[in-house]
């Protein structure tokens, strides 16, 4: 049998790969909508928030003025300083951080669902070769993820340059504009072109998810022989399942047999079909059939019932009718109580019974 490994892999990945795929951490995933979202998020957050930054900016500068002709600069007084500016700075960009901490969380459940798994940053001594690393350099994912970051370069390049370009005629009148004027300016062109960015790179970032989909569905395709590997770790070996089934078959026969040294009759049809019955009349309402089988079963159920002295009578519509309509261990039906209890009082006669 040929190693799985020359094989060629064409099959579907199965759930159960999915699954173990999943826990080792290869889902896929595009890092680009993650960009596009923090992008997003962040400038949405910048105009929500930016009154309140640049209210909190101020007047730490202004705090920090105010503070210049009356204290005493020695390092206990220095590292008060720095404490209540680094807070101020931490309490200023802290609704951005939060925002675009969100949209990155948000994106990567969005794609992958929760899912957390340790394997991507366990170290593997495989990760140092260096033959499979420069393999890694020069493959074709990487030959994809740098043409799509050429095709980034050049969308942001085109977007950049067609924005001030259009702007220009107001750039050449920003030195007769007021400081205040010339942020208010500067704010909303950037903010103009990274709406902008964020636009084209969402449509870029599509495909991209798109591409990591079909490239994880790719690598996880498995050969013929691995998919038959996986039904029989499933399902179990077929041989091995055939001969269970085979024991379980023999092991209930043996079962059957052992109830017809109990049965008060067996019928016959007269060589094809045999059915056992016992009537239990303190517990049982209808006659019940203990065994059937034909041919060869029905020749060993006769074959066992003259051996106990079990009357064996022939009555092929009676034995073919419940072989059809009775399992073993069911009540007769009723349309057939009639027939039966003509049988079983033959039977208890020519035991002595009556």
């Amino acid at each position: 049998m040929p190693e799985s490994s020359n094989q060629e892999r064409t099959e579907q990945p199965t759930e159960k790969r999915r699954r173990d795929a999943r826990k080792r951490g290869q889902v896929a995933k595009s890092m680009e909508l993650n960009s596009v979202a923090v992008l997003s998020f962040g400038l949405f957050s910048l105009f929500m928030f930016s009154s309140w930054m640049l209210q909190h900016i101020v007047g730490g500068f202004t705090s920090n003025y105010e503070l210049i002709p009356s204290v005493n600069i020695t390092l206990s007084s220095a590292q008060d300083i720095f404490i209540r500016n680094g807070l101020r700075v931490v309490w200023t960009v802290l609704p951005l951080m939060a925002v675009i901490a969100f949209a990155g969380i948000a994106v990567n459940f969005i794609q992958v669902g929760a899912n957390i798994s340790v394997e991507p940053i366990t170290p593997k001594a495989e990760k140092l070769d260096f033959v499979k690393g420069f393999k890694r350099i020069f493959s074709q994912k990487t030959a994809v993820e740098l043409a799509k970051n050429i095709l980034k370069l050049i969308i942001v390049g085109i977007i950049a340059f067609l924005t001030i370009k259009a702007e220009l005629s107001t750039i050449f009148t920003l030195p007769d504009l007021s400081v205040g004027m010339i942020i208010k300016f500067a704010a909303g062109v950037a903010f103009k072109l990274g709406l902008r960015i964020a636009l084209a790179l969402l449509f870029l970032s599509v495909l991209d998810f798109a591409f990591q989909k079909y490239d994880h569905i790719k690598n996880l395709r498995m050969t013929r022989q691995e998919v038959k590997e996986e039904f029989k770790e499933h399902e179990g070996d077929p041989q091995i399942k055939s001969r269970v089934k085979r024991i379980q078959r023999e092991m209930a026969q043996k079962r059957m047999l052992k109830e017809v040294e109990k049965a008060d009759v067996v019928l016959t049809n007269p060589t094809h079909v045999a059915v056992a019955l016992q009537y239990d009349m303190e517990n049982d309402l209808a006659p019940r059939v203990v065994a059937k089988g034909e041919r060869l079963i029905a020749e060993k159920i006769k074959e066992i019932a003259e051996k106990f002295g079990v009357p064996v009578i022939e009555n092929k519509p009676l034995a073919r009718a419940l072989f059809e309509i009775a399992d073993i261990g069911m009540m007769i039906p009723e349309k057939l109580y009639r027939a039966v209890a003509e049988v079983l009082a033959h039977a208890y006669k020519l035991k002595g019974k009556i």
